[in-house]
């Protein structure tokens, strides 16, 4: 079962899968500069990742190591996203993107090409 992160917490989590293991120290300079996050935003938010296994920490400099890798939130984001909106159904979902010509011409021959190597 794959941990639940809020918004804030994936934002923090974002630094790590982008930039690998890193301080707490620079976390919080890098979202500082994005966000516009004080330091105390930023260390309470790496310690509830840590507190939810998400990440750990370590000594010296209280660096952090991320513990579950992005593709795996990114699947369990994806499918509860389809189960809350589209009752569990990726078909509904893509009917409702090309329904709404929300894809560009691009973009539904990339999905067709996908399609086509899943086949």
């Amino acid at each position: 079962m794959i941990v639940k992160l809020f918004d804030s917490e994936l934002k923090v989590m974002n630094v790590l899968w982008n930039e690998g293991d890193c301080t707490a120290k620079h976390i919080s300079n890098v979202l500082k500069e994005e966000i516009g996050w004080n330091m105390n935003t930023t260390y309470t938010l790496i310690k509830r990742c840590i507190n939810k296994g998400a990440i750990e920490r370590s000594e010296p400099n209280f660096m952090c190591h991320a513990l579950i890798p992005k593709e795996k939130v990114q699947i369990a984001e994806t499918n509860e996203f389809i189960d809350k909106m589209f009752d569990g159904s990726i078909d509904k979902m893509f009917a409702a993107l090309i329904g709404n010509k929300q894809l560009s011409e691009k973009q539904i021959e990339k999905l067709k090409n996908l399609i086509k190597n899943l086949e």
